[in-house]
């Protein structure tokens, strides 16, 4: 008897997975069994952070839900040279390897490792994209160089054609698939070590994902591109988890929005459609650039001083900097692994143009807080705020808090619902609290330096410092 593995990843579903669809199809040709197997790395199992203590759950959930659909997955721990040993000395028959392609950072590297590690004993592999619409190498220019600039790039992405997705069914997911009692449970343990969340509400999974698309299709996606940088209208699609899970494709997500478009057109869609774009894009950088995540992709930036003040670096990531909009982000992200994209821009912003701190230390930060971190938008995102990266914000175009508050948040609804502190401060002083008397102070409940700090910077003289530092490269 032959056997063929399919590796999960960050791919948490039945439907519309690529390489889970090739699997099935050809072993049910080839009337072999599939062994499924996902590979626990230390690099991420000893390294306990918000960040993976959620995706640990989603693939926790995940597990117990295939496996009352008779869907065994062994969880493998160890590097992945050891992981892959062990099963191949448990299975010596098996023949062909299926997983969906990591195209950037330490993945991609790990790919290219494996697939000699299968090749080299005969064992064929077939690899998908599968995480983004297209990948890294399917736009480019005429003459096969890569797009530096969104705008030029989304025109050939739009042009390029879509998949549809890879659907099974019912019959196909009764899959004829192994489970080794010792060494499925042997898995199940060590995972049930790393799981420390308990509200599982929270928890992304494959029918949930399909809820958030179909609601936010019905109710938001219309009215996307008027109220997305609206913070308190909770305009969003909040898909960006299941996307980061792969509880949900970016295929699946495309095709449901165009379907829409067939019979009800907004201009919402088609500014969700970019984002969707964008994040093609910066998978495409990520690829092509595989050092930005410690190098600015401008190379006329890797000299920059920044600020290497410990002390502020901690008041930003408690939220305690006494800007109101920048600090009501990051309650947010410590309480909700989550924040609004607006704020996230607001916030790098802030950390590089005010703070002269190193972009570097904001993404690593986001890396170990966003239950929704995706490395390559992440990287894209900081190095476009810090005006160093690939069809980045200009230097000199650096945003005021406060105007970005005013505009963003215009009655400190937002505000309020992380600064509790805040929540008597009028409408009319919520934006800059230090600027109320005392007797408003009073009103308000605040008093600031005591209940609220005072700002930490100055931002007017903090922008022209941040002007003159790239100036003077």
């Amino acid at each position: 008897m032959t056997l063929s593995i399919m590796w999960f990843r960050r791919d948490f579903r039945l439907q519309d997975n690529a390489a889970l669809y090739h699997a099935v199809k050809e072993t049910q040709h080839r009337n072999e069994p599939l062994l499924l197997v996902y590979h626990l790395d230390p690099v991420f199992t000893t390294n306990d952070t918000p960040n993976h203590r959620f995706f640990f759950a989603a693939l926790d959930r995940f597990i117990k839900r295939c496996e009352k659909q008779g869907i065994y997955i062994h969880l493998v721990e160890g590097t992945w040279q050891e992981a892959f040993n062990r099963i191949l000395e448990h299975f010596p028959e098996v023949t062909s390897l299926y997983y969906n392609q990591d195209e950037v950072g330490a993945g991609q590297k790990r790919d290219k490792e494996v697939d000699k590690f299968f090749i080299k004993r005969g064992i064929r592999v077939s690899s998908y994209i599968d995480y983004t619409i297209h990948g890294a190498n399917e736009v480019k220019k005429p003459d096969n160089s890569i797009y530096k600039v969104f705008t030029p790039y989304f025109k050939k992405w739009m042009a390029q054609p879509k998949r549809d997705p890879y659907i099974l069914t019912k019959e196909d997911l009764t899959i004829d698939n192994i489970k080794n009692d010792a060494l499925y449970s042997k898995g199940q343990n060590v995972l049930s070590n790393l799981i420390k969340v308990s509200d599982q509400d929270l928890i992304p999974h494959e029918e949930a994902a399909l809820e958030v698309l179909n609601l936010f299709l019905k109710k938001k996606i219309d009215e996307y591109d008027r109220f997305r940088d609206i913070p308190s209208a909770e305009a969003t699609s909040r898909l960006s988890v299941h996307l980061r899970t792969g509880t949900i494709s970016a295929r699946t997500v495309l095709y449901h929005i165009q379907e829409k478009q067939q019979t009800s057109y907004s201009t919402g869609m088609d500014t969700f459609i970019k984002e969707l774009a964008w994040r093609d894009f910066y998978n495409m950088i990520f690829h092509y650039y595989p050092e930005s995540k410690t190098k600015e992709i401008d190379d006329k930036y890797q000299k920059l001083k920044w600020n290497d003040n410990q002390d502020l670096l901690d008041l930003w990531k408690k939220g305690k900097t006494g800007f109101p909009i920048v600090d009501a982000g990051m309650r947010q992200l410590a309480e909700e692994g989550w924040m609004h994209n607006r704020i996230r821009m607001i916030n790098a912003s802030f950390l590089t143009k005010d703070f002269l701190m190193d972009w570097r230390l904001g993404e690593r930060y986001f890396e170990q807080m966003l239950h929704d971190y995706d490395e390559a938008s992440n990287i894209g995102g900081w190095q476009w705020a810090a005006s160093v990266g690939t069809d980045a914000v200009p230097y000199f175009r650096v945003f005021n808090p406060i105007t970005q508050s005013i505009r963003f948040d215009t009655k400190g609804e937002y505000i309020k619902k992380y600064l509790p502190e805040l929540v008597g401060v009028s409408e009319k002083n919520i934006h800059e609290p230090w600027k109320m008397d005392d007797h408003e102070q009073e009103k308000a409940g605040c008093v600031i330096g005591k209940d609220y700090p005072r700002p930490v910077v100055d931002h007017a003289l903090q922008r022209k410092k941040a002007i003159q530092m790239f100036k003077e490269l």
